[in-house]
């Protein structure tokens, strides 16, 4: 309780209520646009959306106009009004007539996490992706025009345009076998994970602290920086 000037105020609290909801879509242009723009969603309840299919879809070159997505979560409302999200407890996603399906489970042993229809985990060797979020910027192919040097020459990965200091992270648990510069590639990130699947990453600004050869890294571990370093023509992810 506060008086001021003749006026006496109370605070108080209020305890939001938490309800499931239910939300649901068909991509125009992203998902994004359609989740947080059409639904009105909360974006970092699209975030969590994205990382629970992290394992199964690049949602940079995969999605298509057309795909559908739907999602059961957690809803926290305060006199009427929705003031927050929880987790997600179920999602779906068709992507090009392919259903893809998630289920929150708890054990109460300690174990949780998100698993298919048949009970299989959704978490995997490799994520899909490097980065959580950017556009794509060039595709993987054995003859595109290079940008600076004008002759045609394989590109055997994906670009993901993103700004300088973009975070990058592992897409999968490793040692790294080079760290430092390569030629055309700038700063050059080389990781080994066993079973002859190596994963490379180019043009980076810098890396992050610890990351050099010989060094084991956990899928999901930030490794650097997004940059423009070696023969790029802006900030991009290689």
């Amino acid at each position: 309780v506060f008086r001021s000037a003749g006026w006496t105020g109370s605070l108080r609290q209020g305890v939001p209520i938490r309800l499931k909801s239910r939300a649901s879509g068909t991509i125009k242009s992203s998902l994004w646009e359609s989740a947080v723009g059409t639904c009105n969603l909360d974006p970092e309840l699209v975030m969590s959306f994205t990382d629970i299919f992290a394992y199964d879809l690049d949602f940079f070159t995969e999605v298509q106009p057309g795909d559908e997505f739907s999602l059961l979560y957690e809803a926290d409302y305060l006199s009427g009004k929705r003031v927050g999200s929880g987790r997600i407890l179920a999602a779906r996603f068709v992507n090009s007539g392919q259903v893809k399906e998630a289920f929150f489970h708890d054990d109460g042993r300690g174990h949780k996490g998100y698993y298919d229809g048949e009970g299989r985990s959704l978490k995997k060797m490799f994520l899909k992706s490097p980065l959580q979020y950017r556009r794509i910027s060039s595709y993987f192919s054995r003859s595109r025009l290079h940008p600076i040097l004008k002759i045609r020459r394989p590109h055997l990965g994906v670009d993901y345009s993103a700004p300088t200091g973009t975070p990058v992270e592992a897409l999968g648990s490793g040692v790294i076998n080079f760290a430092g510069r390569k030629g055309g590639y700038g700063n050059f990130i080389v990781i080994n994970h066993g079973s002859n699947f190596t994963t490379m990453y180019g043009h980076l600004s810098g890396f992050a602290r610890g990351i050099k050869k010989g060094v084991r890294v956990d899928q999901g571990q930030l490794i650097g920086f997004v940059g423009a370093t070696g023969l790029a023509t802006g900030p991009h992810l290689d």
